[in-house]
């Protein structure tokens, strides 16, 4: 039997992915802006269009649909929404967050910003990897090319994908692209910290997904209309056993009690007018939510 496609499920998943790409791109535009070295692709693409005039967005696109190309002949099946995602935002987003960061940065590179830089573009440039990764939604082409070699040459991945790092490396250092210490840690020890990421964020972050959007979930609209239809009998129950005792109490109040009890009944009715207005938003969040589902 053919499984149903979950579309809540692929678009959170698609949504975490692009927020991760842009959270990378972010941490690329901090190790860029401390000129303290990029990552050995993004290293070499800027290089490369630097000396052809072209923006880093447009001329990285391109080489992703050229690598693109070569993983959709060797192996399709690392091709994913992330893998378009990747391919078309990370470029593009660079360059224009290198804009904003200029605009808001324009101050001399000091010794505390490169540090600063460094910093923060490794965080989040691991954090975002994490984050786009994590749903499994497809790889990068860049990505792809040390998991296919690795197997189709038995060899280790790290080995492979260190050798891929170097050799590209290499490359941004001939055609003059921003190396420095950052582009070495990238190639060499960004392993450990998404690692770190995937544990305390995006593996929990995607199993929160997949919690939310399984079909059993359903049940639970019922449950939280049967808790709120209990608590709304229970509030009348409780407002109309108060009404009996104050008839059966009215007689023996005097002027002052009469006025307080008048105070609570004011105070009450406001309470239950807020109830009842709290009651019909959560009914009508419910009400739309099933009405989606049914179209799904």
């Amino acid at each position: 039997m053919k499984k149903k496609l979950n579309f809540g499920n692929i678009a959170l998943k698609t949504l975490m992915s692009i927020m991760g790409v842009t959270v990378l791109s972010i941490g690329a535009t901090f190790l860029r802006g401390g000129n303290v070295g990029l990552d050995p692709f993004t290293a070499i693409n800027t290089g490369i269009s630097n000396k052809l005039g072209l923006g880093l967005g447009v001329y990285q696109l391109s080489v992703n649909f050229v690598i693109f190309l070569l993983i959709l002949w060797l192996d399709r099946k690392k091709i994913g929404i992330g893998t378009f995602v990747n391919m078309i935002l990370v470029g593009f987003e660079i360059q224009f967050f290198t804009q904003v960061y200029e605009q808001l940065f324009p101050e001399k590179i000091t010794f505390l910003v490169i540090v600063a830089d460094t910093v923060i573009g490794l965080l989040l440039f691991t954090l975002g990897s994490s984050l786009y990764m994590g749903p499994k939604l497809g790889v990068a082409p860049y990505d792809a090319i040390a998991p296919i070699f690795s197997e189709r040459l038995k060899s280790s991945y790290k080995i492979t994908r260190i050798i891929q790092d170097v050799l590209f490396m290499v490359g941004a250092l001939i055609m003059g692209g921003p190396v420095g210490f950052a582009t070495i840690i990238v190639a060499f020890f960004t392993g450990p910290l998404i690692t770190w990421w995937n544990e305390h964020v995006s593996d929990p972050l995607v199993a929160f997904i997949d919690h939310l959007t399984r079909p059993d979930t359903r049940n639970k609209v019922t449950v939280l209309l049967s808790a709120m239809g209990r608590r709304t009998y229970e509030s009348v129950a409780r407002t109309y056993e108060a009404t009996e005792v104050m008839q059966a109490r009215l007689g023996r109040y005097s002027n002052s009690d009469l006025k307080t009890q008048q105070k609570i009944a004011r105070r009450n009715l406001a309470n239950s007018k807020q109830t009842y207005e709290n009651c019909l938003a959560q009914y009508k969040m419910i009400e739309e939510e099933l009405n989606k589902r049914k179209n799904q």
